[in-house]
């Protein structure tokens, strides 16, 4: 990483700043450096923390149904997760208490560091400068982007790089950051996107934030990464969203360009975690690899995603489909559920409407190496050599499907049984 001239935000610095408030934002929270705001900001941290859970969800949290498989896979679950604590009232706020915000301009070729909990105004536009938050463990910083703009050759825009929890919200208008070239470490911490973050990263706001990564990913978070509104473009050369414990969307409309994956989460250590949960929202998804994968779980309880191109459309161990509209086009697979973690492996669609072409081949429009069932939903296939595929159980108990035009009302036979699970899903038998 380069040496640039550092310019550091302290709890005695702040208190020389001056604060402002931006007509329209809510009186939802509060929070500032300064000494005088630190009853407010404690009042917001506990708020906070009462309205989520201490910890990560896990994928296998709760499991709601009425019959079970031979091998455990339920035939009718809703879900797979206790999505009540899942989004606290913070992150859905769309707009901060600007009540003692502390005003930051950024410059070229000056960092700036923040310290303490509080809620920061960035402005400005500045090339090779980053924005790196490291605060204590427990505290929630909110950058409040007003007018922004970073082009970085080897930095991130923003770094957290300790935090309990940081929101990166745009505020109305159109927000820009951009590295051109390859990513420096910093230490043993290999960055690697536009925005990194080591700590849970929440994304909202009212406004536009356009994200260009020439040689790594567009957004990374090593723990969970949420979106609840706010306008995306993001284009990477490696995945355009990355999380390790986990990938939410609430709200918001996300347009990705990915040499990679469109959104990537994994984690190597937690069987539970890595998982992908959207309710609302926007996805649309150009992906050199897979349009959405998960290691543990998808579930889509809402919300649009449109992939346009992709190997693999969705893909994870186990994939819930509760409602939403999901139209997507792959070259190998359209759903695929593979060994990536243990747990079940199947592929259960309650509902939504879902339009899967795949294109010719050896592909199959939904592949389960494990179970598949259809329980509802409108379901639309275009697949010229196989519209459904698994190794396990296979049920068509409901909705309303339809494969090149035709009608079905159970499984075709021709296909059951041999499923697989192209590119990185396992080999094929």
């Amino acid at each position: 990483m380069k040496l640039k001239k550092a310019k550091t935000l302290s709890t005695v610095t702040m208190a020389v700043l001056l604060s402002a408030t931006i007509a329209g934002c809510s009186q939802g929270q509060s929070g500032s450096g300064n000494a005088a705001a630190t009853q407010a900001a404690s009042t917001t941290s506990t708020q906070e923390a009462s309205t989520q859970s201490a910890s990560t969800p896990s994928a296998t949290t709760s499991t709601t149904s009425t019959a079970a498989s031979s091998g455990g896979t339920s035939a009718a679950a809703t879900t797979k997760l206790d999505t009540s604590t899942m989004f606290s009232d913070r992150d859905l706020a769309q707009t901060a208490d600007l009540t003692g915000a502390t005003q930051v301009k950024l410059e070229s070729g000056n960092d700036v560091t923040i310290d303490a909990e509080g809620v920061y105004v960035l402005s400005g536009e500045a090339t090779n400068a980053t924005v790196t938050v490291e605060a204590p463990d427990d505290a929630k910083v909110q950058l409040v982007l007003d007018g922004v703009s970073i082009v970085n050759a080897d930095a991130p825009a923003i770094y957290v790089k300790a935090a309990d929890k940081v929101f990166v919200t745009s505020a109305d208008g159109t927000n820009h950051m951009e590295v051109t070239g390859t990513y420096a470490a910093d230490g043993e911490t290999n960055l690697d996107a536009v925005i990194f973050s080591r700590s849970d990263l929440t994304l909202n706001g009212t406004g536009t934030l356009d994200i260009v990564s020439k040689e790594g990913n567009g957004i990374s978070s090593k723990d969970d990464l949420k979106i609840t509104g706010g306008v995306y473009s993001i284009q990477s050369a490696a995945d355009s969203l990355e999380a390790n414990d986990s990938i939410l969307i609430n709200d918001g409309a996300v347009t990705i360009d990915s040499g990679k994956d469109g959104l990537h989460s994994e984690n190597a250590d937690d069987a539970t975690l890595g998982y992908i949960y959207m309710k609302g929202g926007t996805l649309n998804i150009a992906a050199a690899d897979d349009g959405i994968q998960g290691t543990s779980l998808v579930q889509i309880d809402g919300g649009t995603i449109n992939i346009t191109k992709s190997e693999e459309g969705i893909e994870a161990n186990y994939i819930l489909v509760n409602d939403g509209q999901i139209t997507l086009y792959a070259n190998d697979d359209g759903i695929n559920a593979a060994q990536k973690a243990e747990g079940d492996v199947a592929i259960v669609v309650n509902g939504g409407t879902l339009d899967v072409t795949v294109g010719s081949g050896d592909t199959d429009a939904f592949d389960s190496n494990g179970d598949l069932y259809v329980n509802g939903g409108t379901i639309k296939v275009t697949a010229p050599t196989s519209s459904f595929d698994a190794d396990g159980t296979a049920q068509l108990n409901g909705g309303d499907v339809t494969v090149n035009g035709e009608q079905i009302t159970e499984m075709p036979e021709s296909h059951m049984g041999g499923g697989g699970g192209g590119g990185r899903g396992g080999m094929r038998r």
